[in-house]
Protein backbone atom coordinates (compact mmCIF):
# COMPACT_ATOMS: atom_id res chain seq x y z
CA UNK A 1 0.00 0.00 0.00
CA UNK A 2 1.93 2.99 -1.25
CA UNK A 3 1.86 6.48 -2.73
CA UNK A 4 4.24 6.42 -5.71
CA UNK A 5 5.45 8.96 -8.27
CA UNK A 6 5.98 7.25 -11.66
CA UNK A 7 8.30 8.65 -14.35
CA UNK A 8 8.55 7.28 -17.90
CA UNK A 9 10.86 8.86 -20.52
CA UNK A 10 12.26 5.96 -22.54
CA UNK A 11 10.58 7.02 -25.82
CA UNK A 12 9.20 10.27 -27.25
CA UNK A 13 6.41 10.11 -24.65
CA UNK A 14 7.26 12.17 -21.56
CA UNK A 15 4.92 10.74 -18.93
CA UNK A 16 4.35 11.22 -15.20
CA UNK A 17 1.73 9.75 -12.89
CA UNK A 18 0.83 9.49 -9.23
CA UNK A 19 -0.51 6.16 -7.99
CA UNK A 20 -1.90 5.19 -4.63
CA UNK A 21 -2.35 1.55 -3.67
CA UNK A 22 -2.14 0.60 -7.36
CA UNK A 23 -4.81 3.09 -8.49
CA UNK A 24 -4.16 6.03 -10.81
CA UNK A 25 -4.64 9.43 -9.15
CA UNK A 26 -3.16 11.76 -11.79
CA UNK A 27 -1.44 11.58 -15.16
CA UNK A 28 0.43 14.17 -17.19
CA UNK A 29 2.11 13.26 -20.48
CA UNK A 30 3.00 14.55 -23.92
CA UNK A 31 4.29 12.63 -26.92
CA UNK A 32 6.55 14.97 -28.88
CA UNK A 33 8.42 13.59 -31.91
CA UNK A 34 11.59 15.54 -31.07
CA UNK A 35 11.54 14.69 -27.35
CA UNK A 36 10.50 17.26 -24.76
CA UNK A 37 11.76 15.57 -21.63
CA UNK A 38 14.40 18.07 -20.57
CA UNK A 39 11.91 20.94 -20.88
CA UNK A 40 8.78 19.27 -19.54
CA UNK A 41 9.61 16.51 -17.07
CA UNK A 42 9.94 18.64 -13.94
CA UNK A 43 6.89 20.69 -14.92
CA UNK A 44 4.87 17.51 -15.39
CA UNK A 45 5.96 16.24 -11.97
CA UNK A 46 4.85 19.51 -10.37
CA UNK A 47 1.48 19.36 -12.15
CA UNK A 48 0.85 15.72 -11.25
CA UNK A 49 1.65 16.35 -7.58
CA UNK A 50 -0.37 19.55 -7.43
CA UNK A 51 -3.42 17.85 -8.97
CA UNK A 52 -3.69 15.39 -6.08
CA UNK A 53 -2.78 18.03 -3.49
CA UNK A 54 0.16 16.26 -1.91
CA UNK A 55 3.72 17.18 -1.05
CA UNK A 56 6.66 15.27 -2.46
CA UNK A 57 7.75 14.27 1.03
CA UNK A 58 4.49 12.30 1.41
CA UNK A 59 5.58 9.85 -1.30
CA UNK A 60 6.57 6.34 -0.31
CA UNK A 61 8.68 5.72 -3.40
CA UNK A 62 9.64 6.99 -6.84
CA UNK A 63 9.42 4.67 -9.85
CA UNK A 64 11.16 5.14 -13.18
CA UNK A 65 11.00 3.33 -16.52
CA UNK A 66 14.26 1.39 -16.65
CA UNK A 67 14.39 0.73 -20.41
CA UNK A 68 15.29 -0.35 -22.93
CA UNK A 69 14.69 2.73 -25.04
CA UNK A 70 16.24 6.05 -25.98
CA UNK A 71 19.64 6.55 -24.35
CA UNK A 72 19.06 10.25 -23.74
CA UNK A 73 15.46 9.77 -22.63
CA UNK A 74 16.43 7.11 -20.12
CA UNK A 75 19.27 9.24 -18.73
CA UNK A 76 16.91 12.16 -18.13
CA UNK A 77 14.27 10.04 -16.40
CA UNK A 78 16.67 8.06 -14.25
CA UNK A 79 18.75 11.08 -13.20
CA UNK A 80 15.57 12.93 -12.21
CA UNK A 81 14.24 9.96 -10.23
CA UNK A 82 17.56 9.42 -8.46
CA UNK A 83 17.87 13.11 -7.64
CA UNK A 84 14.43 13.11 -6.04
CA UNK A 85 15.20 9.93 -4.10
CA UNK A 86 18.40 11.43 -2.71
CA UNK A 87 16.76 14.76 -1.85
CA UNK A 88 13.65 13.23 -0.25
CA UNK A 89 15.22 10.03 1.14
CA UNK A 90 12.77 7.82 -0.78
CA UNK A 91 12.91 4.30 -2.20
CA UNK A 92 13.70 3.86 -5.92
CA UNK A 93 11.73 1.40 -8.07
CA UNK A 94 12.55 0.48 -11.67
CA UNK A 95 9.87 -0.75 -14.07
CA UNK A 96 10.70 -2.50 -17.38
CA UNK A 97 9.57 -0.33 -20.28
CA UNK A 98 8.23 -3.20 -22.40
CA UNK A 99 6.05 -4.39 -19.51
CA UNK A 100 4.22 -1.05 -19.59
CA UNK A 101 3.49 -1.51 -23.27
CA UNK A 102 2.33 -5.10 -22.84
CA UNK A 103 -0.20 -4.08 -20.19
CA UNK A 104 -1.99 -1.89 -22.74
CA UNK A 105 -3.35 -4.94 -24.58
CA UNK A 106 -6.10 -7.26 -23.34
CA UNK A 107 -5.22 -10.55 -25.00
CA UNK A 108 -7.18 -13.78 -24.95
CA UNK A 109 -5.90 -17.13 -23.72
CA UNK A 110 -3.36 -18.67 -26.14
CA UNK A 111 -2.58 -15.23 -27.61
CA UNK A 112 0.71 -13.42 -27.00
CA UNK A 113 1.69 -9.77 -26.87
CA UNK A 114 4.98 -8.54 -28.33
CA UNK A 115 5.86 -4.92 -27.54
CA UNK A 116 8.60 -3.50 -29.74
CA UNK A 117 10.64 -0.30 -29.49
CA UNK A 118 12.67 1.24 -32.30
CA UNK A 119 16.40 0.64 -31.95
CA UNK A 120 17.47 2.26 -35.26
CA UNK A 121 17.60 0.81 -38.77
CA UNK A 122 15.89 -2.61 -38.81
CA UNK A 123 16.66 -3.36 -35.18
CA UNK A 124 14.14 -3.34 -32.33
CA UNK A 125 13.98 -4.02 -28.62
CA UNK A 126 11.32 -6.63 -27.92
CA UNK A 127 10.00 -9.11 -25.38
CA UNK A 128 7.15 -11.62 -25.40
CA UNK A 129 4.27 -11.74 -22.89
CA UNK A 130 1.39 -14.16 -22.47
CA UNK A 131 -2.26 -13.10 -22.17
CA UNK A 132 -1.85 -12.59 -18.40
CA UNK A 133 0.99 -10.12 -18.91
CA UNK A 134 3.68 -12.55 -17.74
CA UNK A 135 6.93 -12.24 -19.65
CA UNK A 136 7.69 -15.55 -21.40
CA UNK A 137 10.75 -14.53 -23.40
CA UNK A 138 13.62 -12.31 -22.35
CA UNK A 139 14.12 -8.80 -23.70
CA UNK A 140 16.34 -8.69 -26.76
CA UNK A 141 17.80 -6.28 -29.28
CA UNK A 142 17.23 -8.00 -32.62
CA UNK A 143 17.29 -7.31 -36.35
CA UNK A 144 13.95 -8.02 -38.02
CA UNK A 145 13.42 -10.26 -41.04
CA UNK A 146 10.59 -12.28 -42.61
CA UNK A 147 11.13 -15.11 -40.11
CA UNK A 148 10.94 -12.96 -36.97
CA UNK A 149 8.59 -14.34 -34.29
CA UNK A 150 7.49 -17.17 -36.60
CA UNK A 151 7.21 -19.64 -33.72
CA UNK A 152 4.58 -17.46 -32.05
CA UNK A 153 2.73 -16.62 -35.29
CA UNK A 154 2.38 -20.32 -36.12
CA UNK A 155 0.93 -21.02 -32.68
CA UNK A 156 -1.82 -18.38 -32.66
CA UNK A 157 -2.66 -14.68 -32.69
CA UNK A 158 0.12 -12.25 -31.87
CA UNK A 159 -0.42 -8.61 -30.91
CA UNK A 160 2.43 -6.33 -32.00
CA UNK A 161 2.62 -2.79 -30.65
CA UNK A 162 5.07 0.02 -30.02
CA UNK A 163 7.04 2.28 -32.33
CA UNK A 164 9.15 -0.64 -33.56
CA UNK A 165 6.20 -2.72 -34.79
CA UNK A 166 5.81 -0.72 -38.00
CA UNK A 167 9.19 -2.05 -39.14
CA UNK A 168 7.91 -5.61 -38.95
CA UNK A 169 4.56 -5.11 -40.66
CA UNK A 170 5.88 -5.08 -44.28
CA UNK A 171 7.93 -8.22 -43.65
CA UNK A 172 5.24 -10.65 -42.55
CA UNK A 173 1.71 -11.52 -43.59
CA UNK A 174 -1.16 -13.64 -42.32
CA UNK A 175 -4.15 -13.26 -40.05
CA UNK A 176 -2.20 -14.25 -36.94
CA UNK A 177 -0.38 -10.92 -36.82
CA UNK A 178 -2.33 -8.05 -35.29
CA UNK A 179 -0.64 -4.64 -35.40
CA UNK A 180 -1.84 -1.98 -32.94
CA UNK A 181 -0.80 1.57 -33.75
CA UNK A 182 -0.28 4.63 -31.59
CA UNK A 183 0.90 2.90 -28.42
CA UNK A 184 3.80 4.23 -26.35
CA UNK A 185 5.10 3.36 -22.87
CA UNK A 186 3.17 5.41 -20.34
CA UNK A 187 3.31 6.14 -16.63
CA UNK A 188 -0.38 5.20 -16.58
CA UNK A 189 0.47 1.50 -16.79
CA UNK A 190 3.35 1.98 -14.36
CA UNK A 191 0.93 2.52 -11.47
CA UNK A 192 -0.04 -1.13 -11.02
CA UNK A 193 3.45 -2.38 -11.87
CA UNK A 194 5.28 -0.12 -9.42
CA UNK A 195 2.79 -0.95 -6.65
CA UNK A 196 3.46 -4.66 -7.18
CA UNK A 197 7.22 -4.13 -7.07
CA UNK A 198 6.87 -1.97 -3.95
CA UNK A 199 4.88 -4.68 -2.16
CA UNK A 200 7.67 -7.15 -3.01
CA UNK A 201 10.26 -4.72 -1.57
CA UNK A 202 12.30 -4.89 -4.77
CA UNK A 203 14.08 -1.56 -4.47
CA UNK A 204 17.10 -0.32 -6.39
CA UNK A 205 20.33 1.02 -4.95
CA UNK A 206 19.91 4.72 -5.63
CA UNK A 207 23.64 5.37 -5.83
CA UNK A 208 24.47 2.62 -8.32
CA UNK A 209 21.32 2.08 -10.37
CA UNK A 210 21.73 2.50 -14.14
CA UNK A 211 19.13 2.21 -16.93
CA UNK A 212 18.77 -1.01 -18.91
CA UNK A 213 20.28 0.19 -22.19
CA UNK A 214 20.57 -3.35 -23.64
CA UNK A 215 23.18 -2.19 -26.13
CA UNK A 216 25.93 0.41 -26.22
CA UNK A 217 25.15 4.02 -27.09
CA UNK A 218 26.25 5.05 -30.58
CA UNK A 219 26.42 8.79 -31.27
CA UNK A 220 25.19 10.09 -34.59
CA UNK A 221 26.99 12.65 -36.70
Amino acid sequence: MALILNIETSTTNCSVSIGKNGKLLSLKEENHPHYSHSENLHLFIEEAVRKVEINLDQLDAIAVGKGPGSYTGLRIGVSTAKGLCFALDKKLISVPTLSMLAKQIKAQASEVVIPMLDARRMEVYSAVFDHRGTQIRETRAEILNEHSFSEYLHAGKVHFLGNGAQKLQPLISGSSAQFIEGKFPSAKEMVALSEEIFNQSKFEDVAYFEPFYLKDFVAGK
